[in-house]
């Protein structure tokens, strides 16, 4: 999982307000809806000193409906000047909260982001298909981005009659197979321009194979055939909806295994990565991180808990002061932060992924480990621990 959206972060003047907000809406939630929650939030924010231009800013984001009909949570982060992220979550918060503090706060909505998926939805029939970029949440959501796509070939319905009618049945066939490609060919193009998560295939049961054959092999291999769905009216849209569910928790489920199938071939290798919260933090700071590997327990308790040292730029992370000082960050420039906020910080500094697992679906020292993009000799491995590796470990609640 890349965090793309958290770039525009990078670089922007602090102190920044990071609000988590139960988004859901009042006739779900069953009790007040988001701008009463938010000024509750609010209300925090100002015994903490953030500023009132910022909330106001922040308040009026909130006021705007985003159209989510289920429960969801919405992330928010301020720099000194505006809204710089504005992001909804799968997951609603367990409860609305907001920081002020020297770098954004963005753990929670890491771990809620880690199940966001964007789809392609092909809804076909015999003349052609509707295609919608959707959210995975609300794949029956209306007014989002979509194109129709007209097959062109007008003679589909079969003759159910013997003799000369054959002919018929024949060249319905044929206008089927043509309009299928005709609608394979879009969605090839806005596969290779946009990248879905899915390409979620629904409709006319002769149709949707007809264009599933008819794909190109990389947007072939996003493809699921999701029954249900359809062009017109009438669609069941909850019991649609959950296939869909069904189909994008499987893809969740793959991407999790491959990155821990990368992590212990990369063990298996020796120095393709490393575990222990010191050894990865090392890494983090020499830039070769290619995906952080992290337990989600860990995430929300002891990375939570155990404090590291930064400086003014993502990469420059330490275990200690010492470290940080020693690749010159003047002392003044030196800030203590709780490790779950430095490690999100340093990934998306060098734009690497995460991978959040549970425990015991892969060994980790200290919940956390990283796959690498390159190794060399001063790379940390089990065999040349770093300075304190070998002895402070979180389980041990050091």
């Amino acid at each position: 999982m890349h965090l793309h959206w958290l770039k525009p972060l990078l670089g922007r003047p602090g102190p920044f307000v990071t609000v988590h907000l139960d988004a859901s809406p009042a006739e779900v939630a069953g009790e007040s809806g988001p701008m009463d929650r938010w000024r509750s939030v609010r209300r925090d924010l100002e015994r903490d000193g953030a500023p009132a231009p910022l909330l106001d800013a922040i308040g009026a984001r909130v006021a705007q409906p985003d159209g989510r009909r289920h429960a969801h949570g919405r992330v928010l982060v301020a720099d000194a000047e505006e809204v710089v992220v504005d992001r909804v979550l799968r997951t609603a918060p367990t409860a609305s909260r907001g920081v002020y503090g020297p770098v954004p706060a963005l753990a929670p909505a890491v771990r809620a982001t880690e199940e966001a998926v964007v789809l392609l939805l092909v809804a076909v029939d015999r003349t052609g298909a509707d295609l919608r970029w959707v959210d995975a949440d609300e794949p029956t959501a209306r007014g989002q981005e979509a194109e129709t796509v007209d097959g062109g070939h007008d003679e589909v319905h079969k003759v159910r009659e013997s003799g000369i009618e054959r002919r018929g049945q024949t060249r319905a066939e044929d206008s089927w197979h043509r309009n299928a490609e005709t609608v394979a060919t879009a969605v090839n193009r806005r596969v290779a321009e946009r990248e879905p998560g899915l390409v979620v295939l629904t409709g006319d049961v002769r149709t949707v194979p007809l264009v599933r054959d008819s794909l190109d092999q990389h947007a072939r291999r996003l493809a699921v055939e999701v029954p249900g769905g359809g062009r017109g009216d009438g669609i069941h849209q909850e019991a649609f909806a959950a296939r869909v569910a069904q189909a994008v928790d499987g893809l969740r489920a793959r991407r999790r295994a491959e990155q821990v199938d990368r992590y212990r071939e990369a063990r298996g290798r020796g120095g393709g990565a490393v575990t222990g919260l010191d050894d990865v933090v090392e890494v983090l700071r020499r830039g070769q991180v290619d995906e952080l590997v992290v337990e989600l327990d860990v995430l929300d308790g002891a990375l939570a808990e155990r404090q590291v040292w930064i400086g003014p730029d993502p990469l420059q992370v330490a275990v200690t002061r010492a470290d940080l000082t020693d690749i010159g960050v003047v002392d003044g420039e030196c800030r203590e932060l709780p490790a779950q906020v430095a490690l999100v910080r340093a990934v998306v500094g060098q734009d690497a992924g995460i991978t959040l697992v549970e425990d015991g679906d892969v060994e980790l020292v200290d919940g956390v480990g990283a796959v690498l993009r390159w190794a060399d000799g001063s790379t940390p491995s089990e065999s040349v621990p770093t300075q304190s590796a070998d002895t402070r470990r979180l389980r041990s609640g050091a």
